[in-house]
């Protein structure tokens, strides 16, 4: 298994940007925070509303989006000057499911 993906899960305020991720409708309740369709199929959630929303710095969230696009638990997409990030269903299962078999 991957040693940064476990790096990156072991912060809390990570934990909670992933969970916030999973139904971002659910915790992000201004519209422009998110990735309107209409620009992408997958959606996303700006980098300055997940900011907001932890309120930690700018830097901060920066380095943690960071090691979780990293790890490959998120992809980000960028639409001007804005960076959208979303969850990488796809990597999340592979974990889920390699923890499962071993553990």
């Amino acid at each position: 298994m991957n040693k940064k993906i476990f790096k990156a899960l072991s912060n809390d305020t990570r934990l909670e940007i992933l969970d916030w991720l999973k139904n971002p409708h659910e915790h992000f309740d201004k519209p422009e925070a998110l990735l309107s369709k209409n620009l992408s199929d997958k959606g996303g959630v700006c980098v300055g509303d997940i900011q907001e929303k932890s309120g930690l710095s700018q830097s901060t969230i920066s380095s943690y989006l960071f090691m979780l696009q990293e790890a490959g638990l998120l992809e980000s997409e960028r639409h001007g000057k804005w960076t959208y990030y979303r969850r990488n269903e796809e990597a999340i299962k592979r974990l889920a499911d390699d923890i499962k078999e071993r553990l």
